[in-house]
C-alpha cells in the first residue's frame, strides 16, 4: 500500500512552491505536531496534496464540508449525552444539545435510540378523575398490584386491568 504524498505548508501564506516539509501523511503530521508544539513553527501549518491551490477558496471550502455520516454520529452522541444528563423528552434533548426537533426526532427513530420518551398511565375504570403515571413499567406494576405481562397486552389494545384502563404515552 502507498501512503499519500503530502505538502507541509504556513496557513497564513500559503506557497506551494516552497513547502517547508514533504513526505508521507503520518510522518508530516507527528512532524507538524512537534514543531509547533516545541515553537519551532510559530504559525498554522496545512497539510496538502501536491498540485493542490490552497489559495483556490471553492477547493478550501470544499475540503472544509463535513461528511453527512460523520455530522450523524456527532449529533447522535449529542443526543445520548443530553439523555444521560437527565433530558428525557425530545424537546428537552433538542433544547439542550441545540440541534433542530425534526432532526432529534428522525435520528432517534431511525438508529432506534433507547430514549425513554414517554410514560405509563393508568386510569380508574369507574372514576376517570384517578389517575396514575410512571416512567417505568415496574413501578406500574406495583401501584396496581398487577404483573407485567398483563399490563402490556393491555396497553396494546387499551383493555382493562385490575379496574385500570392502561396505556402508554409518548412525550414530544
Amino acid at each position: 500500500m502507498t501512503e499519500t504524498q503530502v505538502l507541509v505548508i504556513n496557513a497564513d501564506l500559503p506557497d506551494i512552491d516552497h513547502p517547508l516539509a514533504i513526505g508521507p501523511e503520518p510522518e508530516m503530521f507527528k512532524l507538524t505536531q512537534h514543531n509547533y508544539k516545541s515553537g519551532e513553527w510559530p504559525f498554522p501549518v496545512r497539510l496538502v496534496k501536491p498540485g493542490t491551490k490552497p489559495w483556490d477558496d471553492a477547493t478550501y471550502l470544499a475540503s472544509m464540508k463535513q461528511d453527512p455520516k460523520q455530522g450523524e454520529r456527532e449529533d447522535i452522541k449529542a443526543i445520548r449525552q443530553a439523555h444521560k444528563h437527565g433530558k428525557h423528552s425530545l424537546r428537552q434533548i433538542s433544547e439542550s444539545t441545540a440541534i433542530e426537533f425534526k432532526r432529534v426526532k428522525d435520528l432517534v427513530h431511525k438508529y432506534s435510540l433507547p430514549l425513554n420518551n414517554g410514560y405509563w398511565r393508568a386510569e380508574k375504570y369507574n372514576n376517570p378523575d384517578e389517575v396514575i403515571a410512571y416512567q417505568t413499567l415496574a413501578r406500574l406494576c406495583e401501584k396496581i398490584d398487577a404483573p407485567e405481562f398483563s399490563i402490556r397486552q393491555a396497553s396494546m389494545s387499551n383493555g382493562v386491568v385490575n379496574g385500570y384502563y392502561i396505556s402508554w404515552v409518548p412525550k414530544a
